[in-house]
């Protein structure tokens, strides 16, 4: 963002100083990285003012959070600072700008920082907001589609188990389906494309059941059901890997593999059909 550089360089004494309350950051800052910057800062000195903006009663950090904190753990009495005029607004959309070109907030919180802009303070919609953070209307919008996810989801995102292309896959599921199916892909670190192949097979499962399947059908039909829906799954990613080999193996090693795949895909095939006989014969008898 560009404004009109109409700031000046002063002293400021610590005590006059508060710390955002449009903080675009909800959680605290890990005591390590203060720590670590205190030393770099007790050695070199600070390199680059904070910015700060005036108020009625003192000042408030804009950008410069953590240098601050630091300076302070040094027992500064004074700290060099950029000051400059700003509205709410602004002083926002520099701190989101600043916390992005940093990438210190991990998808979650940046959603979370989008939607009190958005939403909550009304500044702007989603187009004014990409070009105000150099991001694409997209990267804004699939940011803020997160925050539909269940907070058990949302916690996977935030620890980097899933990745935005995975998790945004789930936004299109049912809420009941989107636990269930997390951890199937953190615990088989699924691709894009396996869950879109899993999401498909689920579909179809969910077809027959509204085809033919009665309301409350017994524990045993659900239980083969499920089987049959983990193996179309292990189906599709068998499928995959034969394609993976077609496309990166060499041809002398190429046969092999694909026979040791082709065998294990022919063994899923007819567990899949003993799954469907058995969920057939299981219907018949709780008629």
């Amino acid at each position: 963002m560009e404004f009109p550089d109409t700031s000046i360089v002063e002293q400021i004494e610590m005590k006059m100083i508060r710390p955002s309350q449009f903080a675009v950051r909800d959680k605290n800052q890990k005591m390590g990285e203060i720590e670590t910057l205190a030393s770099s800062i007790r050695e070199h000195g600070l390199l680059q003012p904070i910015l700060i903006r005036p108020l009625d009663h003192g000042f408030e950090i804009v950008a410069g959070h953590r240098r601050y904190q630091a300076c302070r753990s040094l027992r500064w009495r004074f700290i060099p600072c950029k000051i400059r005029e700003m509205s709410d607004k602004q002083a926002y959309e520099i701190q989101l700008t600043e916390n992005i070109q940093r990438k210190s907030m991990d998808p979650i919180e940046e959603a979370e920082a989008f939607r009190r802009y958005v939403m909550d303070f009304g500044w702007g919609g989603v187009s004014e907001l990409a070009k105000k953070i150099g991001r694409s209307e997209e990267y804004v919008s699939h940011r803020l589609q997160l925050l539909k996810l269940p907070d058990s989801v949302k916690e996977q995102i935030s620890q980097n188990r899933i990745n935005v292309s995975q998790a945004m896959e789930l936004t299109t599921m049912s809420s009941s389906r989107q636990g269930e199916v997390v951890s199937q892909i953190v615990n088989d670190n699924m691709t894009v494309r396996e869950i879109r192949e899993m999401k498909l097979a689920m579909a179809k499962m969910e077809h027959e059941e509204s085809s033919y399947e009665p309301a409350g059908a017994p524990k045993p039909v659900r239980i083969a059901k499920k089987a049959s829906l983990t193996l179309r799954v292990t189906l599709a990613r068998i499928d995959n890997l034969i394609e993976e080999v077609h496309s990166t193996v060499e041809p002398e090693q190429r046969a092999e593999l694909v026979g040791m795949l082709m065998s294990m895909r022919m063994q899923v095939h007819s567990m899949i059909d003993e799954a469907i006989r058995f969920k057939n014969a299981s219907q018949k008898s709780a008629r």
